[in-house]
């Protein structure tokens, strides 16, 4: 407990650090929201009051403070564009988010981890060669280009899945069906990732003492892979895992924006676009937190699997 309170006191610093990167960055960048929204034809009252009415005349540092001041309070800021809370808009696209990222990572584990262990098993052997070759092909090949292949030739060509969405009547629910093809678009460079991760760990393993003691005393090939290697070979899969999650909820920017898909990635790319900073900043936060819980759950689920690493 004491640890996991530690790595969280660590971590949160990071987040304020991308935040308020962020937050500078954004205001560096050319271009008014106010003169955006309002259109050339604005007069300088209507735009000094709309300013004014979103803060945007102070100086940097005072919006930087009392946006934090607002964080502190539970007031991620408003839209300047859609004229909504911000922690409305987070929570509507929030679940859609991690629908697809959890889906992605749960693909991809699916894929990697008896990949893995059959490569192992059989190394040097034809299967070996064959899922080095299309782990190889996974990670040369990146979502960007993924996703309209699949476009393409599922939804276009053969008409099994939809194109675009998250479901068909527009409703706050998600179809399965419009899950499938983002889903192998984010999962497939980390099922080869992992794969790749989880034969080079199963080796590691079989080569131990251990294993030719337990092999030794007459186990079955079955019980020595999955009772004795795998387990101790889990600890720097599951420590990948976390930190490649960070990696899909930046890579669902992308696969939103090619899908059409209604998350937190989608929203920050149409945010950025109309220098909505306040929406920008709360989803890049909620992305950051989320980041750092799922490091936290890392070290929970290791220590968990490794006793040892309690101390």
């Amino acid at each position: 407990m004491k640890q996991t309170l530690t790595r969280l006191a660590l971590t949160l610093p990071v987040v304020w650090l991308v935040v308020s990167l962020v937050f500078l960055l954004i205001h560096l960048v050319p271009g008014d929201p106010i003169l955006q929204m309002l259109g050339d034809g604005a007069t300088a009252a209507d735009t000094a009051n709309l300013r004014h009415q979103y803060f945007l005349d102070l100086p940097l540092h005072q919006q930087y403070l009392r946006y934090w001041a607002g964080v502190l309070h539970g007031d991620l800021g408003t839209s300047i564009r859609l004229h909504e809370t911000v922690a409305h808009l987070i929570v509507a696209r929030y679940p859609y988010t991690m629908a697809l990222t959890l889906t992605s990572l749960c693909l991809a584990l699916a894929l990697a981890l008896p990949a893995g262990i059959l490569a192992a098993v059989r190394r040097g052997r034809w299967l070996d060669q064959v899922l080095s070759v299309v782990s190889l092909f996974g990670l040369s090949v990146p979502g960007l280009a993924l996703g309209p292949v699949l476009i393409l030739v599922f939804s276009i060509g053969l008409g099994w899945l939809p194109v675009s969405g998250a479901n068909p009547g527009g409703t706050n629910s998600i179809d399965w069906h419009y899950l499938v093809l983002p889903s192998i678009a984010m999962g497939a460079s980390l099922a080869a990732i992992l794969t790749r991760m989880v034969r080079t760990a199963m080796l590691e393993e079989l080569g131990q003492d251990y294993v030719r003691t337990a092999r030794a005393k007459g186990l079955s090939e079955t019980a020595v892979v999955c009772r004795h290697a795998l387990p101790n070979a889990l600890v720097p899969i599951v420590t990948v895992v976390g930190l490649q999650f960070g990696a899909l909820l930046a890579g669902a920017i992308v696969t939103e924006t090619i899908f059409s898909w209604p998350g937190l990635g989608r929203l920050v790319v149409s945010a950025i676009s109309n220098r909505d900073y306040a929406v920008v900043q709360g989803c890049l936060l909620s992305i950051g937190l989320t980041y750092v819980l799922v490091n936290l759950l890392t070290d929970v689920v290791n220590s968990c699997i490794n006793p040892r690493m309690r101390a």
